[in-house]
């Protein structure tokens, strides 16, 4: 940072004498610590509202792969009708259709199982009017005319048969991270403005407090770019290190979210908070919009305190 030099000659000296230099703007002050802590702190937050987004999306993009690669064929019971039979045709004809990797209908205590969390345990499906379903896996790509091909051929051949595409499902869940991403970035939102907000009182305090030497060096002729320069400086390292502090804090509970399951595993049962723990895990490009996170916050601190400090400079006459 660039220091304002004075010096004075005395009698008998040869020259021009060095005292102690300062700089304009104060490096160790509480305020200038406070500073820190809070741009830390709203990085931070930043950080976890940018790997929240990114963990939910990867999240539902996998549950949604999921989802679409599975269809289910739905068999109910009818007066008349021989669901044994309609079931293996069903199966037969589902593994006809181009674009359909398996089929296999599900048993009658796969079947139980699934409505046990509704009805209890030791279900007689025999007595009851209970739907039978056939499992169906669909290849990549085209899937679209496969769920069509399949709906056309089971309406020819098990007209009993109704298909569910999870569709419903599928909108649902998209339409949930949306939502997400949606409330995230209004979040970031609210903690940038609050960042310029603490920025900009910040640099007001900082001039106020360098109001005579600022004063001196502009009426001298010191350009304004010159000590609005100065100003960024001091505020861009201070971005840079609440940005660091906050970054790298982020970074870590999400690192922490992808490790410490797998050492606890052994130790407690954590099976019921283990889907939600492993679901915040980041790829590489969470991580990366952390770090992008944690530099974008040192630059908006910089340039806050520069346009501030011009606009303060403008009512020193």
């Amino acid at each position: 940072m660039t220091e304002i030099p004075h010096q004075s000659t005395q009698a008998g000296e040869a020259g021009p004498v060095a005292h102690p230099t300062s700089p304009i703007v104060p490096g160790a002050t509480v305020t200038g610590h406070a500073l820190i802590a809070v741009v830390a702190i709203m990085t931070f937050l930043a950080g976890l509202t940018i790997g929240g987004v990114s963990a939910v999306r990867s999240l539902a993009a996998d549950w949604t792969s999921e989802i679409v690669r599975e269809t289910t064929i739905q068999i109910t019971p009818a007066d008349g009708l021989d669901v044994a039979a309609a079931l293996a045709k069903a199966v037969e004809v589902a593994q006809g259709v181009p674009g359909v990797t398996s089929a296999r209908a599900l048993g009658p205590s796969e079947t139980a199982s699934l409505l046990e969390p509704w009805l209890g345990s030791g279900l007689d499906l025999s007595s009851l009017p209970v739907p039978r379903l056939v499992v169906v896996t669909l290849a990549s790509g085209g899937r679209a005319d496969t769920i069509a091909a399949l709906r056309k051929a089971l309406g020819e051949s098990v007209p009993s048969a109704s298909l569910d595409d999870h569709r419903q499902w599928s909108d649902r869940l998209s339409g949930t991270a949306q939502t997400v991403v949606a409330l995230g970035l209004a979040v970031l939102a609210l903690v940038s403005a609050a960042t310029v907000l603490c920025v900009v009182f910040a640099t007001r305090a900082a001039v106020a407090a360098a109001r005579s030497i600022v004063e001196v060096l502009h009426f001298v002729g010191a350009h304004d770019t010159f000590i609005a320069a100065e100003f960024q400086h001091h505020f861009l390292n201070v971005g840079l290190l609440g940005g660091a502090i906050g970054g790298g804090a982020a970074m870590a509970m999400f690192f922490a979210f992808t490790t410490v399951p797998s050492w606890l595993r052994g130790t407690f049962d954590i099976s019921g908070a283990q889907t939600l723990i492993s679901g915040m895990a980041l790829d590489p490009r969470g991580y990366g919009g952390i770090l992008g996170v944690s530099v974008l916050v040192a630059l908006v601190t910089a340039v806050t305190s520069r346009v501030t400090v011009y606009r303060t400079l403008r009512h020193i006459s």
